[in-house]
């Protein structure tokens, strides 16, 4: 497992189009999944021990998300032949087992992460009503371990200030997570 780190926010980036599958059984976009004040994509998997060790916390913080009408959808891009734990029959699983409050999506051809330059899981991406990206961030302090109650909530606070202003923090620590697992070319 290679762990690697985002690159810093590319204010005003545009975020690129898609449609994929949810686990919900309908085909998202982009424009379906935004709130009226903004959208967080987030590339995540099931077996990475970044992810899992802020899923409670990330399923909580997009919930009370949703009241600054900051809407969420998670990307699975991850190629499942060598991780069996990140098929779909599985994301069915773990979003219904943690109730995840966003829809939960897959990208087989892997063209969507390509297209946002995704690296790792979890990787953020927050965007503006306008779709202008505005955060690049962490999640909060927790790398393969949960981080202790009480820290910042980086991607939170940040997609709270997008919500109430449009425009993101200048001072942003880059995720750290679990490479994208690439299909063989």
């Amino acid at each position: 497992m290679v762990s690697l780190t985002t690159p810093v926010c590319d204010f005003g980036w545009k975020a690129p189009d898609f449609s994929l599958p949810g686990v919900d059984g309908k085909v998202w976009t982009p424009a379906d999944a935004t709130g009226p004040n903004g959208l967080l994509v987030m590339f995540i998997c099931n077996h990475c021990p970044y992810v899992k060790a802020i899923r409670p916390r990330l399923v909580r913080d997009l919930a009370k998300l949703k009241q600054h009408g900051i809407h969420a959808i998670a990307i699975m891009s991850n190629d499942p032949t060598d991780y069996a734990e990140d098929s779909f029959d599985n994301m069915k699983e773990v979003a219904a087992e943690f109730g995840f409050p966003f829809p939960y999506v897959i990208d087989e051809t892997q063209a969507v992460a390509k297209a946002y330059g995704a690296v790792c899981t979890p990787d953020f991406f927050g965007f503006n009503r306008n779709f202008e990206l505005q955060y690049r961030g962490r999640f909060d302090e927790s790398r393969k371990d949960t981080a202790p109650e009480g820290v910042r909530r980086d991607l939170f606070e940040a997609m709270r200030e997008i919500a109430a202003t449009q425009r993101g923090p200048a001072e942003q620590v880059p995720s750290m997570g679990c490479s994208i697992k690439w299909k063989a070319s």
